[in-house]
């Protein structure tokens, strides 16, 4: 990463989140869960595990549609992922959510990236 710490809305974030060490993530002030192309969650940082509740060793090595997270399993998240990668065609967009898994309801806003080369999928999330 550059030495400005990256924000929820800095532009090209998901290329500078692959190239972030673990310790880089862990300073980053919105949660950040990375996975690969068969959503295996591959990336996940201290801001999100707190918030969450959830260990790393609970969510490194799942599938995050089915095992971590199904409250994102549906048209809104995980359908747009898969549509970028039917198309062919990066993702980046933020929209506001409602997680409900494991806790109370909670606002939240998401922001969803996918790079054409990028070795990683996100989901960022920011806390109100």
């Amino acid at each position: 990463m550059t030495t400005a710490t990256p924000t929820f809305d800095t532009r090209g974030l998901a290329d500078l989140l692959d190239a972030s060490s673990q310790e880089q993530l862990d300073a980053l002030e919105f949660g950040v869960i990375g996975f690969d192309a068969e959503t295996i969650v591959q990336r996940y940082n201290a801001v999100e595990s707190q918030a969450a509740g959830l260990s790393p060793q609970r969510v490194l090595g799942e599938p995050l549609f089915t095992n971590v997270a199904p409250c994102l399993n549906n048209f809104m998240v995980a359908q747009r992922f898969e549509d970028a990668v039917d198309e062919g065609s990066e993702l980046d967009d933020t929209i506001d959510y409602v997680l409900t898994l494991r806790m109370r309801p909670i606002k939240v806003k998401l922001r969803l990236l996918a790079s054409a080369g990028g070795a990683h999928r996100y989901v960022l999330v920011q806390r109100r």
